[in-house]
């Protein structure tokens, strides 16, 4: 399985403005250097909670479709929609397309669902082909940064401060690679599915 981002947010969580009011910046000579740590920051954040933020189009490839009518399980949620139809590689080699009316998509679980309808399976795909079968979706929780959650943008904002502040790596004896503990304690409660769904 691997997934390719196709379409990137339009736009930040959080606001230059708000990043400096955070920092208690004034001045606009490093405007683009925060701009950055904010882009960076919620990629980060993204990542260690291997979701979405702002509206966002990525393409989910697989080797191929489960067995029988088990459900494809979409990464980086939440997931809005699933783009139709579903591209695949057939047994014979030929490309072919699921159209929507074929399979359901649960997109109030997380991570998002698609599951063939009652009665349907997944077809079959040409054995030894690589990434045969293509998904492209839609996730994020809403194209403005006012869906976001305030835990997550605070945790960016957090992020953005440490790295304004700490601009070399500190060395203790050892380098840390973990999210600070503050940042961490925000985003546990959206973390933890990772951990159950054994993704962590």
């Amino acid at each position: 399985m691997s997934i390719v981002l196709k379409t990137p947010p339009a736009l930040e969580p959080i606001t230059l403005a708000e990043a400096k009011a955070h920092l208690r910046v004034d001045a606009s000579d490093e405007d683009n250097y925060i701009a950055a740590l904010i882009q960076a920051a919620r990629a980060t954040i993204e990542a260690w909670e291997w979701r979405s933020h702002i509206t966002q189009t990525w393409e989910l490839r697989l080797d191929a479709f489960p067995s029988g009518s088990w459900p494809i399980y979409v990464p980086r949620p939440p997931l809005q929609s699933v783009t139709s139809p579903i591209a695949y590689i057939d047994a014979n080699g030929v490309a072919q397309s699921l159209l929507a009316a074929k399979y359901d998509v649960d997109s109030k679980s997380e991570p998002g669902r698609i599951k063939p309808i009652y009665g349907e399976v997944w077809p079959t795909t040409r054995p030894g082909i690589l990434n045969a079968v293509t998904v492209t979706y839609v996730a994020g929780y809403g194209a403005a940064a006012a869906s976001v959650p305030a835990r997550t943008k605070h945790a960016i904002k957090l992020l953005v401060g440490l790295w304004y502040e700490q601009r070399e790596p500190i060395v203790t004896g050892t380098i840390s690679t973990r999210i600070p503990d503050t940042i961490e304690a925000l985003l546990l409660p959206v973390h933890s599915w990772r951990v159950l769904e054994g993704v962590a």
